[in-house]
């Protein structure tokens, strides 16, 4: 089994807020999360994949087309936008890193499990400090 990662990066805003509590009780949760005009992040993404080296090519996945699955489906999708607001994959939902990860694993799984590939983790870093790491349990 030989495991590979891709790093791509993006940056977004992003609100922690609950509609149906007050603003003193999402402060008291979110603290500075739930600033009313929002905040941002320059966000690390890693996709790790895992699987048998194909022994006629050498490579376990081109990392060309992993690198575009993810542009497509995730960067383009969420670079410079407003993660509450304008992500389709996000509506409804809660912008926390947590959240965050889980869906991108969702949306890029079908893409990248085909043969022998699988997708393993997503790593989520919303600062150099804080990440989280999903791997679809």
């Amino acid at each position: 089994m030989i495991y590979i990662t891709r790093r791509e990066r993006f940056n977004a805003a992003h609100k922690l807020y609950r509609e149906d509590w007050t603003l003193e009780q999402n402060e008291a949760i979110f603290g500075n999360c739930s600033n009313p005009n929002w905040h941002g992040h320059n966000y690390d993404l890693f996709v790790t994949v895992k699987g048998q080296v194909d022994p006629e090519t050498g490579y376990l996945i081109d990392l060309k087309y992993l690198k575009e699955v993810i542009t497509t489906h995730v960067i383009n999708k969420l670079d410079h936008k407003n993660i509450n607001l304008d992500v389709d994959f996000m509506k409804g939902k809660m912008a926390s890193t947590e959240v965050i990860a889980i869906e991108i694993f969702k949306i890029l799984k079908p893409h990248i499990e085909k043969g022998n590939v699988l997708l393993h983790a997503v790593r989520l870093h919303e600062t150099e400090n804080n990440y989280v790491e999903y791997f679809g349990e």
